[in-house]
Order: C-alpha cells, then structure tokens, then sequence
C-alpha cells in the first residue's frame, strides 16, 4: 500500500544511531537507483524499517503529467503508457513516494489487474494499476521479503530489472514503466531467501543493535524525544536533513560525469573473480556502486577505496554457496587482491595505502561519508563465517556391536555405555558430508503455501480444470468461459462479433502445483546413537535433510530426546539455518525415551494445526527403533505411535541402526506409524541400491 498521508513527521533520517552501513547503501541508492537496491538482514528491534522509511522524505519531488496514473515524467512520457498518449498539459510536482508491499499481497495488488469480463464482452483494455505503478519513480519498501511467496518475489525482482511490468491475462496483455528504489527488510531468523533472488538485491548490509551502552542510551533518548514531540524532535534536525538533501541532488548531477577508468574497472573484475562470484551481475553492480561512492564523494574519478566499499556492500551475499553459509567477505583477502591489481596498473592508492572510505567518511558517526566503520555490537566480517560442518577426526577405535536384546523387543543398554562416564552426556560431533536426498512426499492433495514438495491446489501450476470463482476471479479459464457462455448469445440478443458474456459465466483455472509442508524431524540422541561414527552419519543426513527442506520451501522443526526426555530444540521456522546451528551442538548420551520423543512430537504438530491448518505435517524420526527410557518403554513408544498414525500424520522412519545385528526395530515404527522406514543408504538419491520409496507408496501398500 501507499504509505497514507500523516500530519506527523517522519523519524528523520540523519537522527538514526550507528547503523552506517545501511545508511550509505541507501544513500547511494537514492544517488543512483540503477545500484540495484538495497537488502537489509538484522535481528528484530534494529530500526531497520525506521531507516528505510525515513529516507522517503530526502528524495527529491517529482514531476508527473496531470492525471496520470502512472507516474510519467513530463518531459519524458513513457509512450507504452495506458492513459498515454499524452499531450502538452500541464505538469503537477509531488513527493516521492514510498510504497509498502504487504507481506499477504495478491499478485494482482501487486501487479495491477485487468477487467476480463469487459475484455471479452467490449474487447476494452480496462486496467487497474497495482502497486509497482504506484512505486514508479519512487521507494518500494518490502518488510519481511523473505515471507513473501516466491512468485510474487519473481514478479518483483523482474521488474524491478526490467524497469517494467507486464500484465498478461488470456492473451490481453499491458505494460507500464516501473522504476523504483527497491528495499527489502528481514530477520534471518525467519528463513532465507533463495540465492539467485539474493543476487537480484544490488546490495546488501547487516544490522546488529549496539552492545555499546553509551550507543544503547543515545536510541532511547533520541526516540523519546522524537515520541514525547514529533514536530519539535523533527525541527531540531532540520538543518542535517536539508544538508542532506543538496548533498543527495549535487551527487546526481556529478554522477554522469564521473569517471570508471581501465584500473578501476580491472579490480573490479579481478575481485569478483578472486571470491568466484556467479554471473556478471556482481560486476556491473560494483561498478555502478563504485561510481555512486564516488558521486557521493564529491570526486569525478574512482578510486581503490571505492571499489573496496563497493564489494563489501556487493558481494558479501553472492558468495553463499548453500544455505548455512553465512553473508561475509574476506576482508584481508580482498586488500590482497586490490593491491596486487592496483599495482599491476600502476594504481590503487599511492596517496592513500591504507583507505578507510571516500574522503569525508562518517568519522563522527553522521551517514554523509563513504567510509566502512565496523558495525557497534555487529558482525565482525572479517572473520571467515561458518562452514557446513564436516566429520571430524578419524575414528580411533570402531564401534561396539549391538547387544542383543530380549524377545520383546526391549533394548537393553548398549555395551559403549557401560564404559566409565558412557551413561552421561557426550560432546558434540561434526556431520559428516551433506547429500542429494530423494524427494519425500505427503500422500493426498493439499492446498498449503506453494512450494516445492507435495502435490497441492495452488496458484500456480498446470491447469486441471476449471470452476466458478468463489469471490474474486483468479486465473480464467477461457475456454470454460466460451463454453459456459455460448448457449446464451441468441437469448442476450447478441448482434455484433463481440461475445456477450455475464458474470455467472466467468470460470476459473483450477491449477495443480506442489506445496511447503512443516517437516518436523524428531531425533534420537540418546546413548544407543552416541557411537562417533554413527552419529556423524545420521547428523549428515539430517543436514541433507534439512536443506532438502530448504529447497522445497518448507517449514522446519525439531525434536530431540536423549535420557529422561524430549526437548524442542527448534520450533516449528522457515530459518534451515537455526535447524543446522541446533544441530551441530546436539550433545548424545543416556537413555531412549522415544514415547517422549513422539508424544513432543503430538503435541507440537497439534498446535501447529491450529495456526495454520492448510500446511500439512510430514514426520521424519531418525532413530534405531531401540526404546528404553520409563516404565514399559516399548509398549508407551507403540501406543505413542498408533496417536500420531491415528490424527492422519504422514511419517518416514530413518533407521539409524548399525552393527552386525541388526533386529529391525525402526520397521516396527514405521509399520506402528503407518509411515515408511529407509535406511540411510536409501536415503541417498544417489545411491545405486536405494529404492523409489515414497509416504504415499507405503500408505497404497498398507
């Protein structure tokens, strides 16, 4: 929507606290939109949005033809426009606008929307803009990006490359200019985006609230003053906004005429090759950053120091290989590289061997500058981020054989516990390698958030069938609609070629595509897991698990049981991230509580089914089968297991068992679940022995 008009004065955009990264990003943007944007990852409570929509009001007024709903600049009318063509009136000056796209936007609201029914009936284009017509020539601001559904982040992320938005319903199609100053906010923490989206951000910057108590106190006093008097707080940084106002129009007049030469063009090149960056695009993003670095400057030619802020503005989210990598850069690797090409051609600070930023950098904490100061509280960049985890040391001894067990089913306790100290609590091992696992599905058809795992109805996808609309029309089905519609033109007096079409003969698409589903991964980490070897495995296949998840765009939980019970390590996220991280520190050791382990894993999915009960569950319990933990633990497991199989539940058992003798305990879950069980060789997509096992196979089968 149109950020309303509100009397009270926005927060003003040089009062913002630290934060200098973001400042500038968006700073630049405003000096040069072709930059790309700005993608701005932090923690909750960063004043993250309160930056974004303070730089509304520094951006220069517009120019627009009178009435028109698109935005055209008088001097320069897009001549596609649909209220075009336009003539010679007069010309209305307005803010620049800042508009917010909801994280629950249609793709209509988003894109505009065409009057089917008058498109067929009068062969009239009747076109309603939507928001990107809106956003021409203005900020449109995304909060939450990565809630957004994928489709309508394509449809974003195009036009904004592009500069254009194309609206194509059953062969009537309209364009319009869209150009716009893209920024998208998000919290990590709730999921990612995909890598090749990351990379349509020009540039990307990560906030962190200060640790600094002085820093800390300075928000607080700021904000209550702005609170206690809008007005008042907004006047006494009048003069620091207006400054930044010219500074912001000089450094777009300067902007044609500053100079990319050879050398800089050179580093750039080499530096997107030295951290092998994917594509072109980092380059040209980088060049039009160095060259908006040196506008804002105040210079005409740019320098090393500008190609290295550059890249740590560009580059640090085009390195992400997967999904638990985390955004960084090298810093020391990057001098390297700028030095040695700088020299190469002669250049690359002479006057200057160690930059820090443009000439005038914010030394004092003020945005105007160019410079890099490490972020207060923030991430330390310069330290190589995280890797996927690997296996650690070889093992030093192999791992003891099962014992084995009594008729019943009961386990007894493995030998490796009976060691000094086994019983307790071990430390942590590495993964070993993650894998392409096969695709595991829920049975039936649902009508979840669009994703990329089991079948569902959903907005997008191949067509089915049609149907009458319930409420707004979606996606027209044409032929149904001719058909529906053709019994009645003698009755309706039709008289000329046009079809007369009413609205009861309108019908839908009805499409079939796939859904996200909450996978919820329930863990044994007791200590019949604990052996080295073994538990490296299965935390590998949980991590290929776990960005499998990534992949179909699904939500992720996690249970763990170890000793006298079990723990929700993660609640139910879109953040694979947060699932690798508990992951890794899972500690092994004890009893095997599974009754616990499944019983955490009812209740969670209970309560998950009332927040959002067109996403359906898929259970994944990585285990032995073994049970040991309570009173009657195999009988509680069982009954445990019939409850989940009861409420409809799909599950898939990934029999973690090893050793010599093997008793098939995990079979008896899945068959208890109603699930499937899979060994961790059949895991593997890869693997020549694995076999085509599916939920929905088991369910026919049973």
């Amino acid at each position: 929507m149109t950020t309303p008009h509100d009397t009270t004065p926005q927060y003003p955009f040089s009062a913002v606290v630290g934060m200098d990264d973001l400042r500038l990003a968006l700073l630049l943007n405003a000096v040069s939109p072709a930059v790309g944007g700005v993608l701005v990852r932090g923690e909750k409570g960063t004043a993250k949005s309160t930056a974004v929509r303070a730089l509304s009001a520094l951006m220069p007024a517009v120019d627009v033809v009178g009435g028109c709903r698109f935005a055209c600049a008088p001097d320069a009318p897009d001549p596609g426009c649909p209220d075009g063509p336009h003539g010679t009136g007069a010309a209305e000056e307005r803010p620049t606008r800042m508009v917010e796209l909801p994280v629950g936007a249609s793709e209509d609201r988003l894109v505009g929307a065409l009057d089917i029914e008058r498109a067929l009936s009068e062969g009239v284009k009747a076109f309603e803009p939507g928001l990107l017509a809106d956003a021409h020539r203005g900020i449109l601001y995304v909060d939450e990006v990565n809630l957004l559904h994928d489709h309508l982040v394509d449809l974003l992320l195009d036009a904004a490359a592009m500069g254009a938005s194309y609206v194509e319903r059953e062969g009537v199609s309209v364009r319009h200019a869209a150009r716009f100053l893209l920024v998208g906010t998000m919290n990590p923490e709730e999921g990612e985006l995909r890598p090749q989206l990351l990379d349509r951000f020009g540039l990307t910057v990560e906030v962190a609230a200060s640790r600094e108590p002085d820093l800390r106190v300075e928000v607080v006093r700021r904000r209550l003053a702005y609170d206690a008097d809008p007005a008042g707080f907004a006047a006494r940084w009048a003069a620091e906004e207006d400054e930044l106002r010219r500074r912001i129009a000089a450094a777009r007049e300067l902007l044609p005429g500053v100079t990319l030469g050879d050398a800089a063009l050179r580093q750039i090149a080499a530096t997107c090759a030295a951290f092998e960056v994917d594509g072109m695009r980092a380059d040209i993003v980088m060049a039009r950053t160095a060259t908006a670095l040196a506008a804002w400057a105040g210079r005409t030619e740019v320098l090393e120091e500008d190609v290295r802020q550059a890249a740590l503005l560009a580059l640090p989210h085009r390195r992400r290989r997967n999904p638990f990598d985390a955004p960084g850069l090298d810093e020391d690797k990057l001098d390297q590289t700028l030095e040695e090409f700088g020299a190469a051609e002669g250049t690359g600070g002479d006057d200057d061997p160690e930059p820090d930023g443009p000439d005038d950098g914010p030394g004092g904490g003020g945005p105007e500058g160019g410079g890099r100061p490490p972020q207060d509280g923030g991430p330390d960049e310069s330290a190589p981020g995280p890797e996927l985890p690997h296996q650690q040391e070889r093992e030093a001894s192999q791992e003891q054989p099962a014992a084995p067990e009594q008729a019943t089913g009961q386990a007894q306790e493995p030998a490796e516990q009976s060691a000094p100290g086994a019983g307790g609590e071990k430390a942590a091992v590495g993964a070993t390698e993650p894998f392409r696992t096969r695709r595991l599905d829920v049975p039936g058809l649902g009508e979840g958030a669009d994703g990329r795992r089991s079948r569902a109805r959903t907005a997008h996808g191949r067509t089915t069938g049609a149907r009458r609309p319930h409420g707004a029309l979606g996606k027209l089905h044409l032929a149904a609609t001719v058909q529906a519609a053709a019994p009645h033109q003698r009755v309706r007096g039709r008289r000329g070629p046009g079809l007369v079409v009413r609205r009861d003969d309108l019908r839908e698409a009805v499409r079939e595509g796939r859904e996200g589903n909450l996978v919820l991964f329930v863990v044994d980490a007791s200590g019949s897991m604990a052996a080295r070897k073994r538990m490296s495995a299965v935390k590998g296949a949980v991590l290929s698990l776990l960005l499998d998840a990534y992949q179909r765009r699904d939500k992720i939980g996690m249970i763990t049981f170890r000793g006298s019970g079990a723990e929700l390590a993660l609640p139910p996220t879109s953040s694979v991230e947060a699932g690798a991280a508990r992951l890794e520190q899972l500690p092994t050791g004890g009893r095997t509580p599974l009754s616990e382990g499944l019983l955490r894993a009812h209740e969670v999915l209970r309560v998950e089914r009332m927040r959002d009960a067109s996403r359906r569950p898929l259970l994944v319990v990585v285990t032995d089968g073994r049970a040991t933990g309570g009173p009657e633990p195999v009988v509680r497991a069982a009954r445990a297991a019939r409850l989940l199989a009861a409420q409809g539940t799909a599950s898939v058992v990934v029999d973690c068992e090893a050793g010599p003798v093997r008793l098939g305990l995990a079979g008896e879950l899945a068959r208890e679940l109603q699930g499937t069980a899979i060994t961790l060789d059949e895991l593997r997509a890869d693997s020549v022995s694995a076999l085509v096992r599916t939920v929905q196979g088991n369910r026919k089968a049973a």
